[in-house]
């Protein structure tokens, strides 16, 4: 007998009718916003990292406003969706499927992960020193940082099996000292911030032997972690890394159920509306952390953020002070305008839930704006370099003649657009589906969602602003 739950569609004939007259009564609308989807994906092109980014061709605040409209629209459309048991159908659903060969896969996964950081360390030093001719640059940027993260959202979270620094720390003896329980995640909202402007301020992505400096330090770091703490509550708690690629795995279709032992298939985003994924304040911090670590790595390569930081060098602010404090500065603003939201969130449904739980509850549906965001900005990045890791993977100690780097077509800029609107798309209805759980009257739920809505709107214009400008070397780096 199978112990898959009924499926999401199918629902009472009172519900389906319901949802049918709901669709066509929308359908303007919906028309309405499809035309302005259309409108700044055809007008964009060009693509990230690899290719230079083009200006699109209609005036920036009408895209902008047309972008963020996109959102607001979405958030009416949900609106109308109050069935509750819809929403529980839609986020219950899975299908399970058992996974024979799990200890072949988790055995193979430990393997070629500890085989990716000897390539690194390795290669990276004993490779050719220019960039796009070491395998070791383009197997983190390339293939880890823009590939393998990408997967973490879009299929699956595999790097518990795949983290080399976890496979290693399970063969060593552990002290096993007790964690503070009040440092909780902020290590890793500390460690990623630093590991964002480290990456910002320095050549890692030109220079092999400087970025095979740092993977030393931080295995030596992580290694040392999970010695005294132990493997599971180091990579549980205090690694950033370990915690990113946990979190954009709850986006995912794809989840291990170590319960049933096995691969259950869920609707994209669904996880995130489940309970006890984000546990407190310092886990509301990194949720915000991943979205701002994102924006920043895309707006330090602006135009308008190169104006700036030349203007504020020529008033006498060195480059290494100017950097993070701009790093701190904006995450600081990111999470304050969520905090806010959760107040006026709780004011205006005149709840008895508490600001910090709403915090909480609301928090994983940033989780998709992220992954939205991140997709746009290195998808374009790894397609471009994809040809390059190739050819430099077939003969990794000698440079190439060429190295071949694919030329994207000019419509595939209109894709970093449809990826940051589908992002936060996603977000609004993970936030819908979130406040009726919460709130057990409509209205109440639905007037939960306006501030969260509208910081939603302000993301995806920040992101949208960024990912149309061209894309220009950060100076004094």
């Amino acid at each position: 007998m199978s112990d898959d739950p009924p499926s999401p569609w199918s629902l009472s004939i009172r519900s389906s009718r319901s949802l049918l007259q709901y669709m066509f009564a929308r359908l303007p609308v919906l028309a309405v916003a499809l035309v302005l989807f259309v409108g700044p994906a055809t007008a964009h092109g060009g693509s990230l990292g690899a290719n230079a980014r083009e200006t699109i061709a209609v005036p920036t605040w009408l895209f902008l406003l047309t972008g963020g409209s996109a959102v607001g629209a979405s958030f009416l459309l949900a609106s109308f969706v109050t069935d509750r048991r819809l929403i529980r159908d839609i986020h219950g659903w899975y299908r399970a499927r058992p996974f024979p060969a799990r200890r072949v896969a988790r055995l193979a996964g430990h393997l070629l992960g500890v085989a990716g950081l000897l390539v690194v360390l390795v290669l990276g030093y004993l490779g050719p020193s220019e960039a796009l001719a070491n395998p070791a640059i383009l197997v983190v940027w390339v293939g880890w940082w823009a590939g393998f993260t990408a997967t973490t959202y879009l299929v699956g979270n595999t790097w518990p099996v795949l983290n080399p620094w976890r496979t290693v720390s399970s063969l060593l003896p552990s002290a096993d000292r007790a964690y503070p329980e009040s440092l909780g995640a902020w290590p890793s909202v500390v460690g990623l911030l630093a590991l964002v402007w480290l990456e910002v301020v320095s050549p890692l992505a030109d220079e092999p032997r400087l970025l095979v400096g740092v993977v030393v330090g931080y295995t030596a770091f992580t290694l040392a972690g999970a010695l005294v703490f132990g493997p599971d509550r180091w990579f549980g708690s205090v690694d950033p890394v370990a915690r990113v690629f946990r979190y954009y795995g709850r986006v995912a279709p794809v989840k291990w159920d170590e319960t049933a032992d096995r691969l259950r298939l869920r609707l994209p985003g669904t996880g995130l509306s489940e309970t006890r994924l984000v546990d407190g304040f310092d886990e509301v911090a990194f949720v915000v952390a991943i979205v701002w670590v994102t924006t920043y790595d895309g707006l330090v390569a602006t135009p308008l953020w190169t104006g700036f930081a030349r203007s504020a060098v020529d008033l006498g602010v060195p480059p290494m002070v100017l950097y993070p404090v701009a790093m701190i500065a904006g995450y600081l603003v990111f999470l304050a305008a969520y905090w806010l939201a959760a107040g006026y969130s709780r004011r205006m449904a005149d709840s008895y839930r508490s600001q910090a739980y709403l915090a909480r509850r609301f928090a994983p549906s940033l989780l998709a704006i992220a992954a939205g965001y991140h997709l746009a900005h290195y998808l374009g990045y790894f397609l471009s370099l994809l040809p390059a890791a190739i050819t430099v993977l077939a003969s990794p100690f000698t440079a190439p003649a060429t190295v071949p780097v694919a030329q994207l077509p000019g419509w595939f800029g209109g894709l970093n657009m449809a990826f940051v609107l589908l992002g936060h798309l996603l977000a609004i209805w993970v936030a819908h589906a979130t406040a009726f759980e919460v709130f057990p009257g409509r209205l109440q739920a639905i007037r939960s969602q306006y501030s969260f809505t509208l910081v939603m709107v302000l993301y995806t214009m920040t992101s949208l602003w960024i990912v149309s400008q061209p894309s220009v070397q950060p100076p004094f780096l």
